[in-house]
């Protein structure tokens, strides 16, 4: 997952738009974006983060820049105890531009925040960014395998379903949550995973702001189920 390799993937897979969204992280986002502005500038890296919420719940995080996500990854840091255990979860590297190791991070990426479901919502829109419900379709760490359900009052953008299941099966299996928009990604893990799973949409740019239009099918922005 080197971020060299995965622009030449994005490029392969014809990406347009990606969000990178590390486990409870964002350093390895803006040298992903050097990359890609350097060799396609078609290509638009979107910051982003999975943070994991004290109910373990994964929420996306996506912003337009990376200070945006600064603000969102201080927060996050702040409620995030424990140090990662090297022997056991491997080592959490930061990988430059040129694919070189810029440094180590030894919190507890695989662990859960202290930050309340709401609360990593409410502030992921402070700063402006998305806030999506991640892989509601596994059993683990989603937001209806923890909770059981989904509370209208969670201010969702949208919910993302996994890349083993399409989003015309998604509608079908779910039908009580219709008035939310659905996207599928990739969750990828593995370089190979790139690109199994993704959501066209039709867009005037690639932002947030045009995304969030996608979302509520408004001024000829949808997304293409």
């Amino acid at each position: 997952m080197y971020p060299g390799a995965l622009v030449n993937k994005f490029i392969d897979k014809n990406l347009d738009i990606v969000a990178i969204c590390d486990h409870n992280a964002s350093e390895n986002v803006p040298y992903v974006q050097k990359i890609a502005d350097a060799k396609d500038n078609s290509i638009t890296i979107l910051p982003g983060m999975e943070v994991s919420s004290r109910e373990e719940v994964h929420i996306l995080a996506i912003f337009d820049n990376y200070d945006d996500l600064g603000r969102l990854q201080q927060i996050v840091y702040n409620h995030l105890p424990g140090k990662n255990d090297e022997s056991r979860f491997g080592l959490q590297v930061i990988v430059n531009e040129l694919d070189e190791v810029e440094g180590y991070n030894d919190k507890l990426l695989i662990g859960a925040t202290q930050l309340s479901l709401s609360s990593v919502v409410d502030h992921i829109h402070s700063f402006g960014g998305l806030a999506v419900a991640a892989h509601i379709d596994r059993e683990s760490y989603s937001v209806i395998s923890q909770l059981g359900f989904i509370d209208p009052s969670t201010p969702f953008d949208a919910l993302e379903v996994s890349a083993s299941m399409d989003l015309q099966a998604a509608r079908l299996k779910y039908p009580e949550l219709s008035a939310y928009a659905l996207v599928q990604s990739s969750d990828a893990h593995f370089i190979k995973d790139v690109g199994r799973g993704l959501t066209s949409m039709f867009l005037e740019s690639a932002s947030t702001k045009e995304i969030k239009l996608a979302f509520e099918n408004r001024l000829g922005r949808y997304i293409q189920e």
